[in-house]
C-alpha cells in the first residue's frame, strides 16, 4: 500500500540523517526510544544531547493512525474519523552561537483515497544572519524544488515567510526556507509517486545543507555576548513553537507523545526584559533582516 511505502522511505531518511549528523558532530550519538501511541501506531524518537556541536537535536519518525479528534476534524474541514499520518521531524540546536538552528519536517496525511496530502519544508534560524550562508541555504532549496517544478520554490518560499512569522514580535523566526502543505496531484500536476519523490528530495537536501553550515562556522571564536544573544534568540524559537506551530498543536490534540512533540525546544533559552541591541552591532543587523520577502538567491 502507498502509505506503507511512504512510511518506509521516511524511515530510511531518518536513518541516513542520523548517521550523517553523528559523523558531522564527531562526538555525539543518537539515543533511540521506540514508542507506541494509545489509539494506534507509534514511532522512533532519536535524540542527541551534549555533542561537540549539537547541544540538543532530535530526528523523529512517526506513523500513527486512529480516530481524529473533533477539533482537528473541524480545522481540516473533514467529516471522516479514521486517519493515518507519517513523517520525519527534525530540530537541531547547536551549542555554538554562529551555527544556526535548523528545522525540517516531511509528512503525509491520509483519511481516504480522496482526502490525503503531503506537507513539509525546511527552515533556518540563525542566531546571527550571514549573507553567504543564507544564499547557500536558499540556493540549495531552490535546486531541490526546481528538480520537480520551477514554480515550487517561489511559492513555497513565500509560504515559509508567512508561516514562520512571530506576529506578536513582528519578525520572522529566522531566514525562512520552504514550507508547503496539502500537496496532491490536482494542485501540482504530479502523480502521488512524484510528490513522494519530491518529499524525499527535500529530506535528502537536509544533510548536505546542515553539515556545510556546521563546517563553515564551528571553528569560529565567539564571545560571552554572542552566547547571551544565542539564548535570547532561542526564546523566540520557543515562542513560535508553543504559540503558532501547527505540528505542535496537531501532536497535542491527537494524543501524541509529549517528549517527542516538545523535543523542538532548546535546552536553555533566556527572556531578557526589553532587550535592545546597540544600533550598528551584529545583533542589531540580524534583527534588520528578520523580515518577510527578502530575496536571498
Amino acid at each position: 500500500m502507498f502509505k506503507q511505502e511512504v512510511a518506509e522511505r521516511y524511515k530510511q531518511i531518518q536513518d541516513e540523517i542520523c548517521r550523517g549528523l553523528e559523523i558531522a558532530d564527531g562526538k555525539g550519538t543518537f539515543e533511540e526510544e521506540l514508542w507506541e501511541r494509545n489509539g494506534g501506531g507509534g514511532g522512533r524518537t532519536r535524540i542527541m544531547q551534549g555533542g561537540s556541536i549539537i547541544e540538543k537535536g532530535g530526528v523523529n519518525f512517526s506513523a500513527v493512525y486512529g480516530k481524529l479528534p473533533e477539533g482537528v476534524k473541524k480545522a481540516f474541514s473533514v467529516t471522516e474519523d479514521d486517519f493515518f499520518a507519517t513523517g520525519v521531524s527534525i530540530v537541531i540546536h547547536p551549542n555554538h552561537p554562529l551555527v544556526p538552528i535548523i528545522h525540517m519536517n516531511i509528512r503525509y496525511f491520509e483519511l481516504n483515497e480522496e482526502t490525503r496530502w503531503f506537507g513539509g519544508g525546511i527552515d533556518l534560524t540563525p542566531h546571527y544572519v550571514f549573507e553567504n550562508d543564507a544564499r547557500f541555504f536558499h540556493h540549495k532549496l531552490k535546486q531541490a524544488c526546481d528538480d520537480f517544478k520551477p514554480e515550487f520554490y517561489p511559492k513555497f518560499k513565500t509560504h515559509a515567510d508567512d508561516y514562520f512569522y512571530i506576529k506578536h514580535r513582528e519578525e520572522t523566526r529566522g531566514i525562512g526556507g520552504i514550507f508547503y502543505d496539502r500537496l496532491k496531484p490536482d494542485n501540482t500536476n504530479l502523480t502521488w509517486e512524484e510528490i513522494l519523490d519530491f518529499s524525499i528530495n527535500v529530506g535528502e537536501t537536509f544533510l548536505p545543507i546542515y553539515t556545510e553550515l556546521i563546517d563553515r562556522n564551528r571553528d569560529k571564536e565567539f564571545t560571552e555576548l554572542q552566547k547571551e544573544w544565542q539564548y535570547q534568540r532561542r526564546s523566540r524559537y520557543v515562542e513560535f513553537n508553543l504559540v503558532y506551530d501547527s505540528g505542535t498543536k496537531f501532536g497535542l490534540e491527537t494524543n501524541g507523545r509529549i517528549e517527542s512533540i516538545l523535543m523542538s525546544l532548546p535546552p536553555q533559552a533566556n527572556w531578557g526584559y526589553n532587550v535592545q541591541p546597540e544600533v550598528g552591532s551584529d545583533e542589531h543587523k540580524t534583527l534588520q533582516v528578520l523580515k518577510k520577502g527578502i530575496n536571498w538567491i
